[in-house]
C-alpha cells in the first residue's frame, strides 16, 4: 500500500489496487466484508490511499431501507473466504418480518474494529440510513463485542459507541437501552465528555424512562443507597432542553417519575434533607395537578429521620403546594403529628380558601340564584366560614411551639367544620343541577319551582 508512483517499475502496485478498485461496484458482499477487514489490519496506509472509503461506501450502498429486502449478490468470488454472505444460507423465514429485513448485516459487520465501525455509521448517516436502523445495530454492537474486548480496551470501546450514538436524532435512540449502557459505563470510569453525552441522550427523552432504570446504585464511597446526584443531572438535562414549555405532557410524566423515584428513596436512611429537598424542588410547579403523591413521599421521609429539626422539616415542607393536595391529603396532614404544626394549618387555610371560592361561585351563580332558599342557606354557609376563618386567624396566633396540642385541637374542630362545609357544598350541586335541567325539561310551561332545601 505503500508503493506508490515514486517506485522504480513499469507495474508498481499501487496503480494494480487502484485498477482493481475501478470494479469495485462489481464485488460480492462477502467480497467487500473480506475487503475491509483487510484494509483494517492496513490501517492507516490503507485510508491514506481512499481504498477504504472506496469500499466502505460500495458496502453501506447495499445496505436495505427499512423497507427494503436483504440483496442476493448474483456471484461470489471463488476466492473469498472467512466471513461470507449467500442468500441460499439465510433462511427464509427470518426474512419475513421487516425487522429482519433491514437488519440481517448486523452480525456480518461484528468482525469489524470500533475505528471502522465509526467510519462506516458515518458514511451511513451521509447517506440517509434510517437512524432508528443504525442505532439498533449500535447497541447489538456493543452489547455482541463488550465481553470479547481486553479489560484494558473496554472503556475505549465504550466511549466510542457513545460518541457514534451521539451523532444520531435522538429521537431514534431507544431510552431504554442508553440506560443499559449507562450501567456499564459507570463501572468503567469513562471520561467526562462522553458521560455528559450520555447523560445528555437520556435526558432529552427522560419522559419515557421507568422509575426501574433510575434505580441506579450509588458508585463506591457513598452512603446513598441509590445515585440521586445521577438522577439529579438526568433531571437538568431534561429541563435544559426546552421541550417541556412546548410539550407539557412530557413535564407532568417526569414530574410524576419523580415523585415515584422519591417514594423509593425516602426509607433510605442516609439520605441528607439538602438532597431530598433538592429532589422536591427540581421540576417547576406546573409539573405537578396535585402534590399528593410528593406529600407522601415526605411523610415517608420525615417518619424515616426521626432526627430532623424542626427547620429542616419546615423546609421540606416549603415545597408543597397546599392549593394542590385533595382534602383527603389535607386533612392526613392536619392530623400528622410529624409534620409541623405550621404546615398543618397553612394545609387548612388553603382548603378553606378553595371552599370560599366555591361559595362566591355558587352565590353568584344565576340558576342558583332563582332558588326560593338559596339566599338562606348560603347566608349560613357565608356565618360558618367567617367563624371558621376566625379560627384560622386564631390559630395563627398561637404559641406553635408551646402549645402544641392546644392547636391541634382546635385543628380538628376546623376539619369537623371544613367536611360538614364539602358535604353541604356537594348537596347544594347536586340540587342545582336537578333544578336546572328540571327547568330546561319545561320548554316554557308553566311548573312548580321545586323545593330545593329539605
Amino acid at each position: 500500500m505503500e508503493m506508490n508512483n515514486s517506485v522504480i517499475g513499469t507495474h508498481n502496485l499501487l496503480e494494480k489496487a487502484e485498477k482493481s478498485f475501478e470494479e469495485i461496484r462489481y464485488w460480492t458482499w462477502s467480497e467487500l466484508l473480506m475487503a475491509l477487514k483487510h484494509c483494517q489490519d492496513l490501517l492507516p496506509a490503507a485510508n491514506s490511499l481512499s481504498l477504504l472509503e472506496k469500499c466502505m461506501d460500495t458496502l453501506v450502498a447495499r445496505l436495505p431501507s427499512t423497507s427494503e429486502a436483504s440483496p442476493c449478490p448474483s456471484t461470489s468470488s471463488p476466492d473469498s473466504s472467512g466471513i461470507r454472505f449467500s442468500c441460499d444460507t439465510r433462511s427464509s423465514e427470518s426474512l419475513k418480518t421487516s425487522s429482519s429485513r433491514a437488519t440481517w448485516w448486523f452480525d456480518d459487520l461484528l468482525a469489524l474494529g470500533p475505528n471502522l465501525v465509526e467510519m462506516l455509521v458515518k458514511s451511513m448517516i451521509s447517506r440517509k440510513l434510517d437512524h432508528v436502523i443504525i442505532s439498533r445495530f449500535l447497541f447489538y454492537y456493543q452489547k455482541s463485542k463488550f465481553y470479547t474486548v481486553k479489560s484494558d480496551a473496554k472503556r475505549t470501546f465504550v466511549e466510542t459507541v457513545i460518541d457514534m450514538l451521539y451523532i444520531l436524532d435522538q429521537s431514534c435512540v431507544s431510552c431504554k437501552s442508553l440506560f443499559g449502557i449507562l450501567r456499564v459505563a459507570l463501572n468503567l470510569n469513562i471520561s467526562k465528555s462522553s458521560r455528559n453525552k450520555l447523560e445528555s441522550m437520556i435526558g432529552s427523552q427522560l419522559d419515557q424512562a421507568i422509575l426501574d432504570n433510575l434505580l441506579v446504585p450509588s458508585p463506591r464511597g457513598i452512603n446513598y443507597l441509590y445515585d440521586v446526584n445521577l438522577v439529579l443531572r438526568l433531571l437538568k438535562s431534561f429541563l435544559s432542553g426546552g421541550i417541556c414549555q412546548a410539550l407539557p405532557m412530557r413535564l407532568r410524566r417526569v414530574a410524576a417519575l419523580v415523585d415515584l423515584y422519591m417514594a423509593e428513596v425516602a426509607p433510605d436512611p442516609c439520605l441528607k434533607p439538602s438532597k431530598f429537598v433538592a429532589l422536591a424542588m427540581i421540576m417547576p410547579d406546573s409539573a405537578r395537578d396535585s402534590y399528593d403523591e410528593l406529600y407522601h413521599a415526605m411523610d415517608m421521609y420525615i417518619e424515616v429521620h426521626t432526627g430532623l429539626s424542626e427547620e429542616e422539616k419546615m423546609e421540606i415542607c416549603c415545597v408543597l403546594n397546599y392549593e394542590k393536595l385533595s382534602s383527603e391529603t389535607c386533612i392526613h396532614l392536619s392530623q400528622n403529628k410529624k409534620f409541623p404544626s405550621k404546615a398543618a394549618v397553612q394545609a387548612l387555610v388553603s382548603q378553606q380558601l378553595k371552599l370560599k371560592s366555591l361559595l362566591h361561585a355558587t352565590n353568584n351563580s344565576k340558576s342558583y340564584a332563582d332558588s326560593p332558599c338559596s339566599a338562606g342557606e348560603v347566608g349560613n354557609w357565608g356565618r360558618k366560614f367567617d367563624a371558621n376563618e376566625q379560627l384560622v386567624l386564631y390559630a395563627g396566633k398561637l404559641n406553635l411551639a408551646a402549645d402544641n396540642e392546644k392547636l391541634r385541637a382546635h385543628l380538628q374542630g376546623m376539619q369537623c367544620r371544613v367536611m360538614e362545609l364539602e358535604k353541604l357544598c356537594k348537596k347544594m350541586q347536586t340540587q342545582m343541577a336537578k333544578f336546572t335541567k328540571s327547568r330546561a325539561s319545561s320548554h316554557g310551561h308553566t311548573r312548580s319551582v321545586p323545593k330545593l332545601c329539605s
